[in-house]
């Protein structure tokens, strides 16, 4: 009968160690599942961040395109503006009274101003005009 005590004894002492390192084993398991799932949010982190920099690169690098684009527009259309503004008075210095008294008749109705031009004489101001813009544009 002693030896089926001491047997359960060990039997026991063995399920005790069994038990132990059981346990021991769970705890390792999670905390490497703890740090394993600890740095895949952080490698899941750091992705995001990487997309994030990279959409805001591209982003960045449109909209300079745009601005560059843009500031280009503004410099064409403000020379096309002094080229306007410079016909304009050339067109107003070379207009007799007569012809600019009817232009504002016109502007002030709502009348089509192309109405005024056609009513200048055509080797007046129209030539000079047309001399002006070819030597403007060869130079």
């Amino acid at each position: 009968m002693r030896e089926k005590g001491l047997t359960v004894a060990a039997g026991a002492a063995a399920r005790g160690q069994d038990a132990q390192a059981l346990k021991l084993l769970i705890w390792e398991l999670e905390k490497h599942l703890k740090s394993s799932s600890g740095a895949s949010v952080v490698a899941i982190d750091n992705k995001i961040e990487q997309a994030m920099d990279l959409v805001k690169s591209h982003l960045m690098y449109a909209v300079r395109e745009e601005v560059e684009v843009l500031k280009e527009q503004i410099k064409e259309l403000m020379e096309r503006n002094t080229q306007l503004e410079q016909e304009n008075n050339l067109l107003k210095t070379l207009a007799s009274p007569e012809q600019m008294a009817q232009f504002q008749a016109q502007v002030q109705t709502g009348g089509s101003p192309t109405g005024a031009a056609q009513a200048l004489p055509p080797s007046g101001p129209t030539q000079v005009l047309s001399s002006a813009q070819n030597s403007g544009t060869s130079g």
